[in-house]
């Protein structure tokens, strides 16, 4: 009480407690409007605390944040604005208490909560008081494709950054999760040998291979180890989720990695080349690939073969591109078997002279003279190579045994005959000597060439 004008009033200057702009003060909700909250601090007047400054979350309602009666701690914005009024702020209060909770977690290492109210590119926002950053990829120990589903969760976190200049806030649950499986990890890998079968899910996918999870701990499987054919990419032949046999290759117990093979569970189809072919062997394949030396072809799944350049047509070719395609199916003929080094050489300008008609080999000139009467068109396919069916006329072979002859039998009796004999089929012989005799024929067998020789003995 003091004394004023003679009588006793409330000392009601005494009741305020005193404070200063940036304060924490106390107080009870009175009044709950759409654009701001009233609040009894104890001053002459009540604070206000606008709408954007109930919570770190964007547009939200004053009555989701706060009811009456409720006792909330506020930041003095500034004692007295141009309206004359106390503003304060519920979010910067809670943003000083939660920092220093935050700086504390980081320096102990201990995990902070919060609930996560947004989800933005790259990431969750979570309310810890402040605003705090997760990654996507320390969601979880596996990469989270879909982030909506963590929305309204209330996750536990590690401070991995803290900045009070900038108000930044890193967090991460990957580390969380991490520790939590550190033991079980340690019981897998102790489990685990190189050459054991073991069954894991698809959980992840990516450019180079998949990823394994082996209950509790992640492997990779190459794209080189997903088949034994050529895989473009991992998605061709995995989904994630779907559960596969694999074979450990290998285990870095340092580095706690984990090195899977696919192709390995299953049967090795070099090994069908080498029981069911042989070189010279005609089959059909596809073009896998076109490369600037040649094509990879397919002769059977998992298993392709090289046709050089060289070996793609009768004719130069300079753009492998110009004769095959990727997906073209053609007949090609194996040249050569690398068993050491799982290679395969084939050739498709041989499969395609050993797999034509005897009729189109020859000249057209000499094909009604080689057809007999009734006979068929076609001969059948006997796997041999062009250099049975030379394309010069059959009959022309028979020179060279004609002109070896005469030396074989040469006659006493006979002198005028002395010339080589080679010279014999392609020079006619003297007309004075043989007045009687045509000159054989290139066709005559060498047994038709002794004749002539007998007559001088008559």
């Amino acid at each position: 009480m003091i004394e004023v004008d003679g009588q006793l009033v409330p000392n009601y200057d005494a009741t305020i407690k005193p404070f200063e702009e940036g304060d924490v003060v106390s107080g009870s909700v009175v009044r709950i409007d759409k654009d701001e909250v009233l609040v009894d601090i104890g001053y002459k007047s009540e604070g206000v605390i606008p709408a954007n400054e109930l919570s770190i979350r964007r547009s939200v309602d004053p009555a989701d944040e706060v009811s009456l009666g409720e006792s909330v701690d506020a930041l003095v914005l500034t004692k007295e604005d141009q309206e004359g009024r106390l503003l304060l702020s519920k979010k910067r209060a809670r943003f000083e208490k939660a920092w220093r909770k935050i700086e504390a977690a980081a320096e102990s290492g201990e995990p902070v909560e919060g609930s996560v109210i947004e989800v933005v590119k790259g990431g969750l926002i979570l309310d810890l008081g402040v605003r705090g950053f997760l990654p996507a990829s320390l969601v979880d120990i596996r990469r989270v494709h879909n982030l909506d589903e963590f929305k309204g969760q209330t996750l536990e976190c590690k401070v991995i950054e803290l900045n009070r200049s900038r108000n930044n806030v890193v967090l991460s649950r990957r580390a969380v999760l991490e520790e939590e499986r550190k033991e079980v990890r340690e019981q897998i890998l102790g489990r685990l040998q190189p050459g054991m079968i073991v069954e894991g899910k698809i959980s992840n996918i990516v450019d180079f291979g998949a990823f394994v999870d082996l209950e509790g701990i992640d492997g990779l499987i190459h794209i080189s180890e997903l088949s034994w054919s050529h895989v473009n990419h991992p998605s061709e032949i995995l989904s994630i989720g779907e559960t596969v046999r694999v074979k450990v290759l290998d285990i870095d117990r340092d580095r706690q990695r984990i090195s899977l093979g696919l192709k390995q569970t299953q049967e090795d189809p070099w090994q069908k080349v080498l029981n069911e072919y042989r070189v010279g062997a005609v089959l059909e394949g596809k073009v896998t690939k076109v490369v600037a030396f040649g094509a990879f072809v397919e002769i059977v799944p998992g298993v392709e073969g090289l046709v050089h350049i060289s070996e793609l047509a009768e004719h130069h070719v300079e753009n492998p591109g110009d004769v095959v395609s990727p997906g073209q199916e053609t007949w090609v003929r194996i040249l050569e078997i690398d068993e050491e080094r799982r290679r395969i050489s084939l050739s498709v300008k041989r499969a395609e002279t050993g797999n034509m008609p005897l009729r189109d080999l020859m000249p057209a000139e000499l094909t009604d003279q080689v057809a007999a009467p009734g006979a068929s068109e076609e001969v059948p396919d006997l796997g041999t190579s062009e250099e049975v069916f030379p394309e010069t006329p059959p009959a022309e072979p028979a020179e060279e045994p004609a002109a070896e002859a005469p030396p074989a039998e040469p006659p006493e009796d006979a002198p005028a005959e002395e010339p080589p004999a080679e010279d014999a089929p392609a020079e006619e012989p003297p007309a004075e000597e043989a007045p009687a005799e045509e000159p054989p024929a290139e066709d005559e067998s060498p047994g038709e060439a002794s004749p002539p020789d007998a007559e001088p003995e008559a």
